[in-house]
């Protein structure tokens, strides 16, 4: 076998097409193109479903899917040329283009849920009966129910309309604003630079105190200067919401979320429960961050800073690479063949270059079956654990690929589970190893530490934050000075004597895109809820060995057919509505965290 640090670093894409824009690419999107207004015309031609009709809406569903997995394939490939290239124009036209494609595959989808929406539960039950559905039952099951929520056609079609300058303009304007926004950059040494707001985060992360101070109070200028404007697009994107929910019956705003996210409320809230009774551990990392920084508390801009450790040396590609085979093929051997598969048939793009993307991902087809993994390595032990991170999330979609593809859609809250499985497999190898530095042992538990106080404070907080806005909201617009003042409310909550009084973030709301995507609401919760299901699923990795591994992987193949609660009951025996679950799997994480404490007590 050829050593994988020497195979070629950028991604092979001919089994998409053998070449861009060639004539297999045309037939193509043609093809697709005119398979979705057909479908569509044939879709929006059918009576409601009935006993009479059941053959031709089963037709109907199984062309969406096959149009889906098409899609999605077309989808993938042009972004990944966009990534790989962002100078190519043809691609990036493209890939624009594809809106279109995904609006008439929209308008289609809709007709489905006309379909789900019936009152015919004969009919109903003899669709989901038909053997060319089988094992689509839990999509279609969605379908069913997200459809008893929808307006009239009339309505939903005006709804839809009126959303391209109504909340998705609002949206946009974030969106267009932040991308122009510049602040006044005062450094240490007494030199003022005008920098685009979106380095600021960068320099935020900075190791000198000084400059991540100074970034944050004079960004953070800039955002007070515009705060109305934000505010005003933040109630308008929220009060949106509040109207079509009322409208399609959804009296709870978290239902939508949480519908999305295929997870019922007694589940989050016992999350949630169990986090805030163990505040205090998360809280213990950053108080080690403090003594580190040799500050009382830390402020709102020390919680990304680098740790004042011994520094890290590179880390060369090579290394990174055989690191992560050696922790991969010693921890999760079937991972690790896989794992060599990807660096023999390039499907990985990891070289350094201009013109690339930032960014790192996985991305796939359900045409093909296969993945593509791209980042951009930069020698640092931080995108060694990228690599592994991404080889996760490839390896959920290898596990799915022989599954129909309705079969291979599942939600936010799991998608995170089987990358960070395979990060801490990495993570674990590295620790277990001897000959591991003690400045990359140091770096390690920052970074696990790192993670507990992300996953488990911060996300925490914007949940918090933003579900106390909604339900103000029910009420009236809160002004930028309101929405600052909860921010504050909220953080202190959550984090406690951690952060120093007056070094907490006001304008955190308006400076975090999650609050103004306007395609999906309570962009935070799934992050958490992927760390402890994956905290939960390796502490009972150690415990129970390989052994555990068959059942790992019955549960990532259930993840795209079941809710989350049947998926992890169904192939773990885990009650995830337990309050005690998510407690076990929050004190998990308390070895690297009491381990990190006495590293930063011995400095």
């Amino acid at each position: 076998m050829p050593n994988l640090a020497d195979l070629p670093r950028t991604w092979d894409l001919t089994s998409y097409f053998p070449s861009f824009a060639g004539p297999e690419y045309n037939a193509f999107k043609t093809a697709l193109t005119q398979n979705l207004h057909s479908t569509l015309i044939a879709a929006t031609a059918l009576a409601d479903l009935s006993t009479a009709n059941v053959a031709d809406w089963a037709a109907q569903f199984q062309g969406y899917e096959t149009l889906t997995a098409k899609i999605g394939h077309l989808s993938s490939y042009l972004g990944n040329l966009c990534s790989a290239d962002a100078n190519d124009d043809l691609a990036k036209r493209e890939s624009a283009a594809l809106a279109t494609a995904y609006a008439t595959l929209s308008k289609l989808h809709g007709e489905l849920l006309r379909a789900a929406g019936t009152n015919d539960d004969a009919a109903w039950a003899a669709l989901v009966a038909t053997p060319a559905l089988d094992g689509a039952g839990h999509t279609l099951q969605r379908m069913r129910a997200e459809a008893r929520h929808r307006m009239s056609r009339a309505e939903e079609a005006l709804a839809a309309d009126l959303g391209v300058d109504g909340i998705s303009a609002w949206g946009r304007l974030y969106d267009n604003l932040t991308g122009q926004l510049s602040f006044e950059m005062h450094w240490p040494d007494g030199r003022k630079e005008t920098v685009p707001m979106a380095q600021r985060r960068a320099l935020m992360a900075n190791p000198d105190r000084a400059v991540r101070a100074a970034a944050f109070r004079q960004g953070n200028l800039i955002w007070a200067q515009h705060g109305e404007t934000f505010a005003a697009a933040l109630n308008a994107i929220a009060g949106t919401r509040h109207t079509l929910y009322g409208r399609r019956g959804l009296n709870d705003f978290l239902a939508k979320p949480y519908f999305d996210a295929a997870v019922s409320a007694g589940t989050i809230d016992a999350m949630f429960r169990a986090i805030t009774a163990n505040y205090e551990l998360p809280r213990q990392a950053l108080r080690a961050g403090a003594k580190l920084e040799k500050t009382a508390a830390l402020a709102f801009y020390d919680l990304e800073a680098p740790r004042p450790l011994d520094p890290v040396p590179p880390l060369p590609w090579s290394d990174a690479v055989n690191l992560v085979d050696r922790a991969f093929q010693s921890g999760y051997p079937a991972l690790g063949t896989y794992y060599r598969t990807c660096f023999e048939r390039r499907w990985i793009e990891s070289e350094k270059r201009a013109g690339k993307r930032s960014g790192a991902y996985c991305t796939g087809s359900a045409v093909t079956g296969e993945q593509r993994v791209f980042m951009t390595y930069a020698d640092t032990m931080h995108d060694a654990n990228t690599l592994a991170h991404e080889i996760g999330h490839a390896w959920h979609s290898h596990l799915l690929r022989e599954l129909r593809p309705f079969a291979q859609d599942y939600p936010m809250t799991l998608a995170e589970t089987a990358s960070t499985f395979a990060e801490k497999i990495f993570l674990h190898g590295m620790l277990q190893d001897p000959a591991l530095a003690p400045a990359q042992r140091a770096f390690l538990l920052d970074h696990e530490c790192s993670n507990a106080a992300s996953y488990l404070l911060n996300i925490a907080m914007r949940y918090e934050f933003e579900k106390e806005f909604y339900q103000r909201r029910r009420d009236g617009e809160l002004s930028a000075k309101e929405l600052c003042d909860l921010m504050v409310q909220t953080q202190r909550k959550v984090y406690g004597d951690t952060i120093a009084e007056g070094d907490e973030d006001p304008w955190f709301w308006a400076s975090k895109l999650h609050f103004f995507i306007t395609e999906v609401s309570f962009y935070n919760f799934p992050y958490t809820f992927g760390y402890l299901l994956s905290q939960a699923l390796f502490s009972e990795f150690k415990h129970t060995g390989a052994a555990f591994l068959p059942r790992y992987e019955a549960f990532l193949r259930a993840t795209g057919t079941a809710t989350c609660e049947a998926a992890v009951i169904s192939t773990l025996g885990w009650d995830i509505a337990d309050d005690k679950f998510w407690a076990e799997a929050v004190v998990a994480a308390a070895s690297a965290i009491e381990e990190f404490a006495k590293v930063a007590a011995a400095r």
